[in-house]
């Protein structure tokens, strides 16, 4: 852990299953690897998470069985030790490779800016070589001006027990990347040659694995696992699959048929996703099918939706799978039995002391200010005490301020797609900036709009399209996208896909109390398609509230209480055409001739909560107290799910 990070003390409610193969699941670490400093339930770093894979990996060889260790893309961008590199993931990603991954694969991150692109085809990827998958993506190699694969199409190897297993890498149907960059359809995947060849391969496959940057879930907007599990089903309508996803930032675990399941484990070293089957039929594998001593799966799969092709036959398949809090104590709790003396490997210990240096030589801890509360995204009606929009509103109306025209009444509008992730009690440093809010959208203007006009643009905008990112990516856009469920982006909150009046299946978890605590505190409450009994450590509810696409800060308005005549309207240079189509549905007619920078190009989405801890958070500087998080209320009580005090 980071000398500032706090550890769990509420721990796993028992030990894990294991079965005939294991896996460890990371997705969507986005740059966290110094773990959440703030919260308790995700204290743990990647200098922790080193020495837990190692202890895991002993324990899963003294079982007699296999432990495979499995990421599914984007490391990076919502971070300050990914992102604030001059090439995001310059530092982070060599931290991240302390990892002996099994099988990886490419995220849409790694796809947006083309500098990143070259660095996973140049370095990331020969790192791993044919253990980095990307069957449906291409780069043009700078050597040859010809398009090839970033990683490998697929890998056919044996595991330690002799499972003889056939994978493949594949993204969703991603549009946004650079155009050095190539992204072949799942559709058009499933057609070629060579990707129907290797599911016949002539060598004997005991078990498919398809890993992707892609929602496991098959009826999910943007997800194409359904194309490719039907496509493997119909050549080889027995063997198992497994699918491992990510992208929406979820944890999640679905059926496709009685021999193939999906696995999704959530975001921002916030998850750690276990699973165990047993049960494979192989000539040639040694593993224990019920390893002595420990628990093992018990759990049939059952599918729920069965408009994909399915099995004909019986299962023997058994399934387990467990979401764990990325927390010390939770690591140290499942390599019990494995250790000699310690939980620290020396490995473990020396990334660790990598990321203290890499955040002091960044400097993610200098302090601008102490958050006087947590506020959060969405665990709050809009703008109501502790929500963060009603902050930012607050900070937009302080400082997004051209100091020539301060006493002209303004209004300022930003994407709410802008904010990437809530604000915990305690220091905000240069980190946090990132954190909150990782955009460089600066803020432009057009001048003495009419109030009559300019008061009816944030109605509209609400009411119309989520503004997606422009695809004409810069370098210092670092690749983002807004947020919004079942797109061609990373989402924040997580979503609910709809089935049967399923509730959604997992909220964004927070903190938990500094003391010993019997009663489950706020956190992952998760339901999936074996129910509600994958969270590893049970938590309360956190309440979900939706919030609107746009949020509308004003300045220098009558102290009367009248309305102005005209206004300076403020607004984000990504939201410029959405901002100009609107004035113009109310009598206006503006182009984009018309729009000017209201402050410096530097001064941006990334700047103003900086900027305005600097004035208004002083107090207790610099000996900041740490509140307990997301989901309780600022003297510390939690909150039910409807954001009621209990």
């Amino acid at each position: 852990m980071q000398p500032d990070a706090q550890n769990a003390t509420t721990g796993p409610k028992g030990p894990l299953e294991w079965g005939q193969i294991n896996f460890l699941q990371t997705t969507d670490t986005h740059g966290w690897l110094e773990g959440h400093i703030k919260e308790q339930n995700y204290g743990a770093d990647w200098g922790d998470y080193v020495s837990f894979t190692k202890h895991m990996k002993k324990k899963a060889k003294n079982l007699g069985v296999d432990l495979l260790l499995v990421d599914t893309g984007d490391l990076h961008d919502g971070a300050g030790l990914s992102d604030a590199t001059t090439l995001n993931g310059e530092i982070s990603n060599p931290i991240f490779e302390n990892i002996d991954y099994d099988l990886l694969t490419i995220g849409n991150h790694e796809l947006y800016v083309t500098e990143i692109a070259y660095e996973t085809f140049s370095n990331f990827s020969k790192r791993y070589g044919d253990r980095y998958l990307t069957s449906n993506v291409q780069i043009i190699n700078p050597s040859t001006g010809e398009y090839e694969y970033i990683g490998k199409k697929y890998r056919y190897f044996t595991t330690e027990q002799g499972l003889r297993i056939m994978a493949f890498g594949v993204l969703f149907d991603f549009k946004g990347n650079s155009n050095v960059s190539k992204v072949i359809t799942a559709k058009n995947l499933t057609e070629e040659k060579w990707f129907l060849d290797a599911i016949n391969y002539p060598k004997p496959i005991d078990l498919f694995l398809v890993i992707g940057h892609n929602p496991v879930r098959a009826n999910a907007t943007t997800s194409t696992f359904g194309t490719l599990f039907s496509t493997i089903r119909n050549l080889r309508p027995d063997i198992p699959v497994q699918g491992f996803g990510g992208h929406t930032h979820i944890r999640d675990f679905t059926v496709y048929d009685n021999k193939a399941t999906g696995m999704e484990s959530g975001r921002y070293c916030e998850t750690l996703g276990w699973l165990s089957i047993t049960g494979i039929k192989s000539s040639s594998c040694k593993a224990e099918h019920n390893p002595h001593g420990v628990p093992h799966p018990t759990r049939p799969a059952v599918p729920l939706n069965t408009s994909l092709p399915q099995s004909k036959t019986p299962s023997s398949l058994r399934y387990a799978r467990r979401y764990l809090d990325w927390n010390r104590l939770t690591f140290a709790y499942h390599a019990e039995g494995s250790q000699d003396h310690t939980f620290d490997i020396s490995k473990g210990v020396e990334v660790t002391g990598d990321i203290t240096s890499a955040r002091k030589s960044l400097n993610l801890t200098s302090l601008y200010g102490c958050a006087p509360e947590s506020y959060c995204q969405f665990c709050k009606p809009f703008l109501a005490d502790g929500n963060l929009f009603g902050l930012l509103q607050t900070a937009l109306t302080t400082v997004v301020v051209n100091e020539s025209r301060s006493d002209i009444p303004r209004m300022i509008i930003i994407n709410t797609g802008s904010v990437r992730f809530d604000l915990a009690k305690g220091p905000f440093t240069y980190d946090d900036s990132f954190i909150v809010s990782p955009f460089k959208d600066a803020f432009q203007f057009i001048p003495d709009v009419p109030y009559e006009q300019a008061s009816q643009v944030l109605g509209i905008l609400n009411a119309g399209p989520f503004q997606k990112k422009r695809r004409d990516l810069e370098t210092r856009d670092f690749g983002f996208e807004p947020l919004l469920a079942d797109r061609d982006i990373c989402l924040d909150p997580p979503i609910t896909h709809d089935r049967d009046g399923l509730k959604a299946r997992s909220n964004p978890g927070a903190s938990i109390l500094r003391r010993q605590n019997t009663s489950p505190t706020p956190g992952y409450t998760t339901t999936d398609d074996f129910g509600t009994d994958g969270d590893d450590t049970v938590h309360s509810k956190i309440p979900y509230y939706a919030q609107p696409n746009d949020l509308q800060a004003n300045g220098s308005f009558p102290t009367d209480g009248s309305t102005p005549k005209t206004v300076d309207l403020i607004f984000l240079d990504f939201i410029q055409s959405y901002i100009l189509a609107a004035l113009n549905s109310v009598g206006g007619s503006y182009v984009a001739g018309d729009v000017s920078y209201y402050l410096p190009k530097t001064f941006t989405t990334n700047s103003y909560l900086p900027a305005y801890a600097k004035v208004a958070w002083q107090e207790n500087v610099p000996n900041c107290p740490v509140g307990q998080g997301i989901g309780f209320d600022k003297r510390g009580v939690r909150l039910d799910s409807m954001g009621v005090r209990i």
